[in-house]
């Protein structure tokens, strides 16, 4: 059991019973799920930097995700690539589970805590849907230590990562705003002087994705005054049609940026800027290298550093100093979230452009530009 397995939740009655688990959630009848080498795995097999980490790990990891699963090339995968660095720099190794119903959480929460075989050191559960979850697992084996992101679940065997989203979205907005407002042209996308709209794109309504709004807004306030900002919550995170439709509606309605906090939803939303000419912008990871079909269109990306919050909860267990009923919150001055160019489209984006954001960000670290948390 120290060789990866993807599993994707098939429901309850699909997986091995809890009772007597042993292994984590490997049971026969699941499914192996694919994902594109960029994110390792893809064969279902472990890929390791040395033979030592599969014949003895440092430590067990077992990995939940959120729905929408790997491959969507922004929240999940983001969280992988901090476990990746983890197995080939700390020597460990992980089993990952891929719900797709908010009820698995703790189904495979539980089945990596009832493990013998390995006993895991550590579970990471990644999104605030699981923080319910969490709160029940934690409870129940007070042993055990678990991490959480984007939710904060106070018990002594559980830390707790957050990021500052409002702050990297505030320069989204900021790059947007001052975009739409003159005539711009690039690759894929254009935009026209006289817009007086973007847009935002969210994926479940939530006091945590309203963070990615309300920062956003501020910053396209920040930017102009007359400039609104449309706003479609699609209510789920793997809703790529829902995305599609959502901003297609904003773009006919005069918005040519679209930014999304969505998940795999967002890809429909590129999918949208494409077929309409227009620009949007990207979450999590820098999107026009995960999504490089669209990256004629992606003026750039809010990153939230989830790969560094897992990894640094995975080396605390291996370090035995691993910080339970503790909770931090990244920010820009952190380097927990960064607003990052396209990968196509930065060197099109124009100087005075980029140095307002450079200037905005630097004011905010320094606490002169004071970012809302949730939408005004």
């Amino acid at each position: 059991m120290d060789r990866r397995s993807f599993v994707k939740a098939t429901g309850v009655a699909g997986i091995a019973g809890l009772a007597g688990c042993s292994g984590g959630p490997s049971g026969g009848s699941a499914e192996s799920t694919e994902t594109t080498s960029q994110y390792g795995g893809g064969d279902g097999t472990e890929t390791t930097a040395a033979e030592t980490t599969a014949s003895s790990p440092t430590a067990h990891i077992g990995m939940v995700y959120a729905t929408g699963g790997l491959g969507d090339g922004s929240f999940n995968d983001q969280a992988q690539q901090g476990a990746l660095q983890a197995e080939e720099e700390l020597g460990v190794s992980f089993n990952e589970a891929q719900p797709e119903q908010v009820s698995e959480f703790s189904t495979f929460q539980q089945q990596f805590a009832q493990s013998t075989d390995p006993v895991y050191d550590l579970i990471c559960c990644i999104g605030f849907l699981q923080a319910d979850a969490v709160t029940q697992t934690a409870g129940s084996y007070p042993d055990q230590n678990l991490m959480i992101v984007d939710s904060v679940v106070d018990a002594p065997n559980v830390a707790s990562y957050t990021f500052k989203e409002h702050e990297g979205s505030y320069l989204a907005g900021l790059m947007a705003s001052m975009l739409t407002t003159r005539d711009y042209s690039a690759a894929g996308g254009s935009t026209a002087g006289d817009s007086t709209s973007v847009g935002f794109v969210g994926g479940v309504e939530s006091d945590l994705i309203k963070k990615f709004q309300a920062g956003y807004e501020a910053g396209v306030k920040a930017g102009d005054e007359d400039v609104e900002v449309l706003v479609n919550y699609v209510g789920g995170f793997n809703d790529v049609a829902g995305g599609r439709e959502a901003a297609t509606a904003m773009y006919n309605s005069g918005a040519d940026i679209v930014y999304h906090a969505s998940g795999n939803t967002g890809t429909g939303v590129f999918q949208a800027a494409q077929e309409q000419g227009k620009f949007a912008i990207g979450v999590d990871r820098d999107q026009s290298i995960t999504k490089p079909s669209y990256s004629d269109v992606i003026l750039g990306s809010m990153v939230k550093r989830v790969d560094t919050a897992v990894y640094n909860s995975i080396e605390s267990v291996v370090n035995d100093n691993f910080p339970g009923g503790t909770a931090v919150s990244l920010g820009l001055k952190d380097e927990g979230v960064a607003l990052v160019y396209g990968d196509q489209l930065g060197s099109e984006i124009p100087q005075d452009v980029k140095d307002e954001i450079a200037t905005a960000r630097d004011s905010i670290i320094a606490g002169d530009i004071s970012v809302p948390s949730s939408p005004q």
